[in-house]
This record gives C-alpha cells, sequence and structure tokens, in this order.
C-alpha cells in the first residue's frame, strides 16, 4: 500500500476510535452530570464531594463501555493490570475534573448551580483530553502486528475448515455439483 493510503487508513481508523471514544465519553458525561445534580439537590453533600461521587459512577460506566465497544478488539490479556491501569489514569483524571470545580468552588467562590455544572463540565473536557491519550496508550493497548495477524489467520482458518465441513447431510448434497 502507498504511504498516502497507508496515512489515509490509519487516520481513518484514528478516526473511529475518536468517535466511539466520544459515544461512550459521551454517555459517561450524562451519567456524571445526571449523579453530580442528583446527589446535589437531593443531600447536603458540599459541591465537590457530590462530584467525586458521581465522577466514581462514571469511570465504571465508562470502563464498561471501553472495553466492551471502544476498545473491545485490543488486547485482553492481563486484565488485572488493565484494570489497574485503568483506575490509576481514571484516578488522575477525577484529581484534574475535580480540581477545577474546586479551584472554581473555593478559590473563586463560583458556587451557584449554573456555575457549579458549567466547571464541571469543562473539569471533564479536560480529563477528557487527558484519558483519552492515557488509555489508549497505556491501557487498551493495540495487540502487536504479529499477535494480530496469527489471531486474524486463525480465525480465518477456522472459518474455511467451518465451510469445508457441512454441519448436515442436506447442506452436503447442495455442496455437491450436478451429475449429468
Amino acid at each position: 500500500m502507498s504511504e498516502p493510503g497507508a496515512l489515509r487508513m490509519r487516520l481513518a481508523l484514528l478516526g473511529r476510535e475518536v468517535a466511539k471514544f466520544g459515544v461512550v465519553g459521551g454517555l459517561g458525561v450524562l451519567v456524571n452530570l445526571a449523579v453530580f445534580n442528583l446527589v446535589r439537590h437531593t443531600t447536603e453533600l458540599p459541591v465537590v464531594r457530590a462530584s467525586l461521587i458521581a465522577t466514581v459512577v462514571a469511570i465504571a460506566f465508562n470502563y464498561v463501555g471501553f472495553r466492551y465497544f471502544t476498545y473491545r478488539d485490543r488486547d485482553k490479556s492481563g486484565r488485572t493490570k488493565e484494570m489497574t491501569l485503568f483506575l490509576l489514569f481514571s484516578l488522575v483524571g477525577l484529581v484534574i475534573e475535580n480540581g477545577i470545580l474546586y479551584a472554581a468552588t473555593y478559590g473563586l467562590g463560583w458556587n451557584s448551580p449554573l456555575a457549579s455544572n458549567f466547571f464541571k463540565f469543562f473539569g471533564i473536557g479536560v480529563a477528557t483530553l487527558f484519558r483519552f491519550w492515557s488509555y489508549r496508550t497505556w491501557v487498551f493497548r493495540a495487540l502487536p502486528a504479529k499477535e494480530a495477524v496469527q489471531t486474524a489467520e486463525s480465525f480465518l482458518e477456522a472459518d474455511a475448515r467451518k465451510r469445508a465441513e457441512p454441519a448436515t447431510p442436506r447442506q452436503a448434497r447442495r455442496r455437491q455439483p450436478d451429475r449429468v
């Protein structure tokens, strides 16, 4: 494949990955903001504590979405390591997200519901940039090229064997050429 063709293919794959990450992340933002506002308006918890609870719920939601939708084709070995790294980078994202809210609420005194939601949303956006980079680089790693080729080849071989061996006698009759 030519270099421009390979570059287009890589950009297309990156575009699909960003789109899938965006779908899961967008739903995670909705979960995060919904839980934040629910906790904030139904309890007496301070703003940042309500935000921490919402962020933890969204992190759990996002892990499931990333593992089984966005990065379902990535390396699945070492789930303990994957989960540990996911939680570590999510914790850093939690600090970024809630640090911005904390600075706005307690540093600048902006504590109205509108200001809290704005800075919560802004913090989510900044943390999302970090999370996208860290998850794709360290957590949901692409299979090495050799393993990916071997996995694809074994899948194709199994499919070819399945087609070569009919499941029923009726299928066997259909595959035999007509004799004249």
